[in-house]
């Protein structure tokens, strides 16, 4: 069996090949096959400010200071964090920063170390 991704908008599973197309009869989004194989190329790929990959376990450190929603805590410039967690959501980084706790980060705001 042909292996079919779920619809990019609505995430349906229902989706079928027309001609060169994905289409889904749900929302009916229509996409490309060879969008659905650039994104899969480009997919979990993490790159810091500096253009460096980021991998999970890896350390790196905040270029810019970086003020902490609803709080007056505040990230400050080269305040380095190990361990750092890559995930595929509105930021990319989970971690946990000393004195501050549990932290999401972008990776446009660190570069590795």
């Amino acid at each position: 069996m042909t292996d079919i991704p779920e619809c990019p908008q609505c995430d349906s599973e229902y989706v079928y090949l027309d001609g060169n197309m994905y289409v889904c009869p749900e929302c009916a989004h229509e996409w490309s096959i060879s969008v659905t194989v650039e994104n899969a190329e480009h997919e979990n790929t993490f790159k810091g400010a500096n253009g460096n990959t980021l991998n999970d376990g890896d350390a790196v450190t905040v270029i810019k200071d970086l003020k902490v929603k609803g709080s007056s805590l505040v990230v400050k410039v080269g305040t380095k964090v190990k361990n750092i967690r890559l995930v595929d959501d509105d930021h990319d980084i989970d971690c946990k920063i000393s004195g501050i706790g549990a932290m999401q980060l972008k990776s446009e705001f660190v570069r590795k170390v």
